[in-house]
């Protein structure tokens, strides 16, 4: 008889080690990877709207300065936030007042009711594409990411004098 392998018995070791992961990006490698890859779901949900990104921006902006400013101010936001120069500001400005988005009364510009509806509508769409993403993270972690974000936008914003006066 000859003798013959047997695995029977025998225990497997494994290591005690930590795994090594690759380190985390860079932070502006990873938010510039978020936002193309948010930015493609925008798009996605634009394109149903018949809406360009530009206009849904322009939506976004009246509506972070409370959903009415005077015109004046309305453009600087646009020229401020999306980097236009004043022609495009104007431009874009127009643009939402004569699709209805916005309406005009003397100085003031004010989101209109078509405005609001279109906006909302984006953002839900927006929420359908990226809640089961978002349904898997931590509130918490999210809550802080986002406060973060917005803590470094504002301290950039100072420090290197990216608004306007």
């Amino acid at each position: 008889m000859g003798y013959e392998p047997s695995h029977e018995g025998i225990r497997f070791m494994t290591s005690t080690q930590p795994e090594t992961t690759a380190p985390a990006p860079p932070i502006g490698q990873a938010v510039g990877q978020a936002e193309a890859t948010l930015t493609k779901l925008l798009n996605i949900a634009l394109a149903e709207r018949g809406i360009t990104r530009q206009a849904y921006l322009g939506l976004q902006r009246l509506n972070a300065l409370g959903g009415h400013a005077t015109r004046d101010a309305y453009e600087r936001d646009l020229r401020n936030w999306l980097d236009l120069d004043a022609t495009a500001a104007s431009g874009l400005a127009s643009e939402l007042i004569s699709a209805g988005f916005v309406v005009a009364n003397g100085d003031d510009v004010r989101l209109t009711e078509a405005g609001q509806a279109l906006r909302a509508a984006i953002l839900a769409d927006g929420r359908q594409l990226t809640g089961p993403v978002l349904a898997a993270i931590d509130p918490g972690a999210l809550n802080t990411t986002i406060r973060t974000l917005e803590e470094i936008t504002r301290r950039v914003r100072a420090t290197f004098g990216t608004e306007e006066s």
